[in-house]
């Protein structure tokens, strides 16, 4: 089991908690992340590892916050802020123990996520690290 998925078209939050729809699929073995909701649900219970990478786009001071959230539950957050920048990166990554039907998804509190073109700036991935 394993994905990445990368950010296609230009996100902004809604009364501030939007998950993520990580449109681009680059890889999906075993089916289990949905482009459509953004949530990978876990089939398989084991230890699995996650990481994101968000692209904020920014300018005139502004912040983006993104969490990785386990069944609503916030395991991981990240903040981009601009620092007279236009850019910069919300970043991180997390071990999480799931069971049959868990939900994992990233939601933007804040800001605005960067996604679009060519260019594959904004990221979510994740694999079964071993099943129990």
């Amino acid at each position: 089991m394993s994905w990445t998925s990368r950010l296609w078209s230009y996100q902004s939050p809604h009364e501030g908690y939007e998950v993520l729809k990580f449109d681009d699929v680059v890889t999906n073995l075993g089916n289990h992340y949905d482009p459509a909701s953004g949530k990978f649900t876990c089939q398989v219970r084991g230890i699995y590892f996650f990481t994101y990478h968000i692209l904020m786009r920014g300018g005139d001071g502004t912040s983006m916050w993104a969490d990785l959230c386990k069944n609503g539950q916030v395991r991981a957050s990240a903040i981009a802020q601009d620092a007279d920048q236009n850019y910069d990166y919300a970043s991180n990554s997390v071990v999480l123990h799931l069971d049959s039907g868990d939900e994992v998804y990233v939601k933007l509190d804040g800001g605005k996520a960067h996604g679009g073109n060519n260019n594959k700036y904004s990221t979510f991935s994740g694999f079964l690290l071993y099943p129990d």
